[in-house]
């Protein structure tokens, strides 16, 4: 017999295959839910909806160095991308290299979302811009918030605004009440407001007008290629069966081995979103959508490191503390 879970995850070509069955999961029976994020990690955090589920790594750090232990997390990375080569300027606010980011009204869904982590802790560590160099502008507000599970309050002299319910980070910036994006969702859904795809107009433009021309520098020089999403499981179910860490490990590598499988023709898992071109994807040598502690380490230790420096949470607990020890040596 089955044991039965309530799973929640993303749409993505990793993701897909156990969206449509293609995956055969070892004495587990999914109830497969496919939801945004931005909403999936709401629901996880505020009413621990689902008994596995993707999960934000910011959110996951913080509320674990704030003493939550329901969740043991499992290096399944769902989610990589480059995200500061898709911020977003308006044309005539005056932004033509990072360094013009100074003093600027960046909109952004949630400060402390993983994304948001990583195109700070990058400007900081790559461009020279200080979290404190820029005005946020944030969507999410009150209890429909990640915040709201973590106690968040901005950072000692960070200056931040709540964006009115009545607009949006899209309509602000259209409207130029705001200079760009530090991070942007154009989906809607139950936390996410705006709903406008920002490559359609003409008043905005990127930040890197070559995304993957940034995205191959940054990752030939760092090694690093962020991640925003692990997987959790509720950690009451490890304890009363141990083997579901690995079983539920080894079905999200066989879905994304099967879901890069159906894209090689095209490349497209590695162009899409300024992802690496093709042309690279030889010269890197390994699998760059890996899965397991080991090869990611250094990256988990970097957004861990960028959560303390950006004054998120103090002390965050070590990658053991956070993810199941069955999964520590793969």
């Amino acid at each position: 017999m089955k044991l039965e879970l309530s799973l929640a995850v993303t749409q993505n070509e990793r993701t897909q295959p156990i969206i449509d069955g293609a995956v055969a999961w070892d004495a587990i029976e999914p109830i497969v839910s496919v939801l945004d994020p931005g909403e999936m990690f709401w629901r996880q955090l505020k009413f621990a909806e689902f008994d596995v589920s993707e999960m934000s790594l910011s959110s996951l750090f913080i509320r674990a160095a704030l003493g939550y232990r329901e969740w043991v997390a499992l290096p399944i990375f769902t989610a990589r991308r480059f995200f500061h080569t898709e911020m977003m300027v308006h044309v005539d606010a005056g932004i033509t290299t990072p360094a013009d980011l100074r003093g600027k009204r960046l909109g952004v869904p949630e400060f402390q979302q993983t994304g948001a982590v990583w195109e700070r802790g990058i400007l900081q560590h790559e461009f020279g811009i200080n979290m404190r160099d820029i005005h946020y502008f944030m969507e999410r507000g009150g209890e429909k918030s990640h915040g709201a599970t973590t106690n968040f309050a901005p950072p000692a002299g960070v200056k931040l605004t709540y964006v009115p319910e009545t607009s949006s980070i899209a309509q602000m910036l259209i409207d130029h009440e705001i200079d760009g994006t530090l991070h942007y969702i154009s989906s809607l859904n139950a936390v996410d407001r705006s709903g406008v795809d920002l490559l359609t107009r003409p008043e905005l433009r990127r930040l890197f007008p070559d995304p993957i021309a940034e995205s191959r520098r940054y990752y030939e020089k760092t090694g690093l290629y962020p991640i925003n999403h692990c997987v959790v499981v509720r950690r009451t179910l490890i304890e009363a069966h141990p083997w579901l860490a690995l079983n539920i490990y080894n079905a999200f590598v066989a879905a994304k081995k099967i879901g890069l499988a159906r894209h090689l023709a095209d490349a497209e898992p590695y162009t899409r979103l300024g992802l690496i071109e093709p042309a690279a994807r030889a010269a890197l040598g390994r699998d760059i959508f890996a899965y397991g502690i080991v090869a990611a380490r250094p990256v988990l230790d970097t957004i861990r490191a960028y959560i303390e420096e950006q004054q998120l949470a103090t002390n965050v607990p070590p990658i053991e503390a956070v993810f199941a020890p069955q999964t520590l040596a793969l």
